[in-house]
């Protein structure tokens, strides 16, 4: 008697298996597939188009191929998750409307639909991308997101906006044209990881966010690769930006974040740009072919730099400050491919220091008009006393233990043609209307 009695607690104690719904394209369709399912059900799009937008507002799978495609009709987001426990697999996303103050987007994560699924969609001509909008611990993985290429940068939305958003996964997306690949702002303890960007404002833009790792990404051909402002704990990890045009990496009122294993490459302004950033760790990068290696600025203090290539920049330090800079940590310096060092113990570290800067640099760079006179001999005479009286110098940046070999960051076979497509296009005045240097306007 006992057995049927526990066969029939077992049926009631299991949860039903989850039904497939195949929904077939029109007007209403998905919303109305949408409120006639179970939560735990799945939505099996076809080719086709379906209007919308449309809200998911219960725990379901909407999945389909390319070729099924959810159109907003330029109305708001397309698709608004509000429930929890929500995937979204493999087809086409379009038809935003256009308001930014709503923050209209292809994929809206709203607060309180955690633990989302979107993903291998094409998000293509939307105003956002994808907004992570307070849900947690959602996943953004292997999207190709295509924003806007209108003529005013500054009005084009983000690929991916996560906001208030702890424990956001982004991994492998591909994202091109719009304003910023990946705005992070007032989020934390996230990984955003292998993304590739390109034909943007900034690739990375870090706002007000924490304890956030940012590894593995690729920035080619965009205004600015990695922006980490106002942020805490940030780990910068094995990054590429290749032909960017500002900065390849920043830090701007960003402090204790971990900076390595990066690549900066060829067609920047500034590879690396440090302002009012404090006690970061920043070891074995490698920045190559800028016009400035590392600016460093603003009262920035209790920096580590050691183990860092500087290769073949116009002007490898621009420090501007009085204060004495020790560019080594334990008897490890950095590589500088200007230094004419020789190493006769043969341990790998120069026998005699590098200090790139001096008291004429500073005036170059407060009075430009200055250099008008950089080949006379009385710069020359105040060059040669300093370099021969080194109590004459002011200020400034020295490393103690330079290194005699740079540390080699080698550039995926297939990434090498994105970067030669976007090689020489600031020298052709692409420039739209942003202003990387305008700290106040991010």
């Amino acid at each position: 008697m006992w057995l049927p009695v526990l066969l029939f607690s077992l049926v009631l104690a299991s949860p039903l298996a989850a039904a497939e719904h195949r929904v077939a394209p029109g007007t209403g369709s998905l919303a109305a597939a949408i409120a006639e399912a179970a939560p735990g059900d799945v939505l099996m799009l076809t080719d086709g188009a379906y209007l919308g937008p449309v809200v998911v507002d219960r725990a379901l799978v909407v999945t389909g191929p390319r070729g099924a495609v959810v159109d907003g009709r330029g109305s708001g987001s397309v698709i608004t998750i509000t429930a929890s426990d929500v995937a979204l697999k493999g087809f086409t996303v379009t038809g935003s409307g256009r308001i930014n103050q709503n923050l209209d987007a292809g994929v809206k994560i709203d607060k309180g639909a955690d633990r989302s699924q979107v993903e291998d969609l094409l998000v293509t001509g939307n105003l956002h991308g994808i907004d992570v909008h307070g849900g947690r611990d959602a996943v953004v993985a292997r999207n190709e997101i295509i924003g806007l290429d209108s003529p005013r940068m500054n009005e084009r939305g983000n690929g991916i906006y996560v906001w208030n958003s702890p424990g956001t996964l982004l991994e492998n997306n591909v994202i091109r044209f719009g304003r910023d690949g990946i705005f992070s702002n007032a989020s934390s303890n996230s990984i955003y990881r292998g993304n590739l960007m390109r034909d943007l404002r900034f690739a990375v833009h870090f706002m007000y966010t924490r304890n956030t790792e940012v590894s593995d990404n690729i920035s080619i051909g965009n205004h600015l690769g990695f922006a980490i402002m106002f942020s805490n704990q940030a780990r910068i990890l094995n990054n590429f930006s290749l032909g960017d045009r500002e900065h390849g990496l920043m830090l701007n009122y960003a402090n204790n974040a971990d900076v390595t294993g990066n690549l900066v490459r060829g067609g920047t302004k500034k590879c690396f740009f440090i302002y009012n950033a404090h006690k970061n760790l920043i070891w074995d990068n490698r920045f190559e072919g800028c016009d400035i290696g590392i600016h460093f600025t603003a009262g920035s203090e209790k920096n580590v730099l050691t183990g860092n290539a500087f290769i073949a920049n116009r002007e490898q330090v621009k420090y501007v400050g009085t204060r004495n800079m020790e560019w080594s940590h334990e008897g490890r310096g950095n590589f500088w491919s200007d230094h004419p060092a020789f190493d006769l113990n043969g341990d790998g570290v120069a026998d005699s220091f590098y200090r790139p800067n001096d008291v004429m640099d500073q005036i170059l760079w407060s009075q430009p008009a200055a250099s008008l006179l950089i080949g006379s001999p009385a710069v020359q005479l105040v060059r040669w006393s300093q370099r021969d009286f080194p109590a004459t110098l002011p200020g400034g940046v020295r490393d103690s233990a330079p290194l005699m070999r740079p540390l080699t960051i080698a550039v995926p076979p297939e990434i090498l043609g994105y970067e030669t497509q976007a090689a020489g296009r600031w020298a052709e005045g692409h420039y739209d209307d942003t202003d990387a240097d305008n700290l106040s306007a991010h």
